[in-house]
């Protein structure tokens, strides 16, 4: 089954039903479907060879994400850039993945420019609103075009999406997800957030549709629902909209989540027509869960994955975050919940052989939603599967219930006068802190230590606490050896555009 076809399903339920609200704009599934055709048309007209890399430049708009679903239905393959990133990792991107054809937003005209002049092999533009020197008009490609299915058909094992690598470690790799990999993972959300018959689904796209939300709303218009457009991240603005289109589910990063739980009034607002609050991308706070628990209800739903196997290797479903009736235990609400049905999960050792449970090892996939490797990097893709498991490079664990713990990072793990310690440890006691608004635990080269545990904390407006302090709370919680040995205060960890610390940032700050 091609991608596209889940987007085709929802259209059958109904092309009168409202696809996409974009502010006062909506557009119904039949006019959404119909711009695809026209779309997919042009791209086949112009002779746009088969397999053919696109990207999508644009802020949060369902014309734009048009583009994605017509660059599949037309059998090209799709590479994400976030609008919010900057001109050198636009370039790399689109250079090192051998974009051909480029559809931008009119706003990004110079920037577009400046790529172009960097990217000899980017042969075509496409301006999606409007008229720019040098690139073609989509209303003029589109115009005379009539809205019905090109004849192509993408294979299920032909490549759907070259993704990058959150860069978390280092300059971004591209992973080549097939139509087959990334339906799977469509499939595996579905299960995950079932709704009754004749269920309203109202999805919100707080992030960037040609980036993140858009992949993650296909699971909502496969099963007819309404994706709902924030135009601009506004804490504000996506509580507004939660509440006055009746949103049932929508994704943020952790670190969005707590400064919503930090608005004023925020527990007066009215969260029950929300059924899924997702999160995800980077561990959570318990306390912080708890106190979201409290403040939004039963609907936490948290999905472990990365981009090599994407978005779904496991789920802790909002029942998961309860027993008997009360919020669970520390320990369940730090488990990243059950490994998904249509994919292997297995703790391996260095040698790659599987751990009883309870072991700590690597977290390694195997299973149809696994990328088929990483675009003109054989190497690095035999060193990422072997004997057809995904190495995730994440530490953790299944407990005796069957729950996913992931302990940290391989490349986070800090080795501190012999012992390990691991930084996720560290920070759901600096979490727990009232004053901390968030925090990240590096290892900093150290003489005696070899290396030394350092935190590095956002302070929660309006409080106050000192290193000492912080220290003294941590060695109550998790022992002298993996407490802080300093703690430094800043106003912004460095994150990367889909909201995680970028630790790499860190060491080399305090590397030097």
């Amino acid at each position: 089954m091609p991608l596209i076809s889940l987007f085709d399903r929802g259209a059958s339920l109904g092309r009168e039903r409202v696809a996409f609200v974009r502010g006062s704009s909506e557009m119904t599934f039949g006019a959404a479907q119909d711009q695809t055709y026209r779309i997919a048309r042009a791209l086949v007209a112009a002779e746009v060879p088969r397999g053919a890399h696109c990207a999508v430049l644009s802020d949060n708009d369902p014309a734009s994400w048009l583009c994605v679903l017509a660059v599949w239905r037309a059998a090209h393959v799709w590479i994400p850039l976030n609008p919010r990133s900057p001109l050198a990792e636009h370039v790399h991107l689109i250079d090192g993945f051998d974009v051909e054809l480029l559809f931008f937003k009119k706003m990004f005209a110079p920037m577009v420019q400046e790529i172009r002049n960097h990217c000899p092999n980017l042969k075509r533009l496409i301006c999606i609103d409007g008229e720019v020197d040098g690139a073609l008009s989509l209303t003029d490609l589109t115009i005379d075009l009539p809205a019905l299915p090109p004849d192509i058909h993408a294979g299920e094992d032909e490549l759907a999406a070259i993704m990058p690598t959150g860069g978390t470690t280092g300059r971004p790799k591209g992973v080549m997800l097939t139509h087959r990999s990334l339906v799977i993972s469509v499939v595996n959300g579905i299960l995950n957030t079932p709704y009754l018959p004749g269920e309203e689904i109202v999805n919100l796209a707080a992030a960037p549709m040609t980036h993140t939300a858009g992949f993650l709303s296909l699971s909502a218009t496969a099963r007819g629902g309404k994706v709902v457009v924030m135009t601009r991240p506004d804490p504000q603005e996506l509580l507004g909209i939660v509440t006055g289109q009746g949103v049932t589910e929508f994704f943020l990063p952790p670190t969005v989540i707590y400064r919503l739980l930090d608005m004023p009034g925020i527990e007066q607002h009215d969260f029950s027509r929300l059924k899924y609050l997702m999160y995800g991308a980077a561990p959570m706070s318990v306390e912080k869960l708890r106190h979201a628990l409290r403040v939004f209800g039963p609907v936490m739903l948290q999905g472990y994955g990365q981009t090599e196997a994407p978005g779904s290797i496991s789920f802790l479903r909002p029942g998961d975050h309860f027993r008997n009736g009360a919020v669970a235990e520390d320990q369940r609400l730090s488990s990243c919940g059950l490994p998904s049905v249509f994919n292997s999960t297995a703790i391996l050792d260095e040698q790659g052989r599987p751990l009883p449970s309870g072991s700590t090892g690597e977290i390694c996939v195997r299973g149809d939603i696994v990328m088929s490797g990483y675009y003109k990097q054989p190497d690095k893709t035999a060193e990422t599967i072997i004997d057809g498991w995904l190495h995730t490079g994440d530490l953790g664990h299944i407990d005796a219930e069957g729950f996913l713990h992931i302990t940290d990072r391989k490349k986070d793990m800090i080795i501190s006068g012999g012992y390990n310690v691991y930084p996720s440890e560290v920070e759901q006691a600096i979490w727990s802190h009232p004053a901390v608004l968030d925090c990240a635990v590096i290892g900093v080269p150290d003489a005696d230590w070899g290396e030394a545990v350092k935190a590095v904390v956002e302070v929660r407006p309006g409080t106050t606490v000192t290193p000492e302090e912080l220290i003294a709370y941590c060695k109550e919680r998790v022992g002298s050896v993996k407490a802080p040995k300093t703690v430094d205060f800043i106003d912004s960890l460095p994150r990367s555009p889909v909201g995680k610390v970028v630790k790499k940032d860190l060491r080399e700050l305090y590397r030097n």
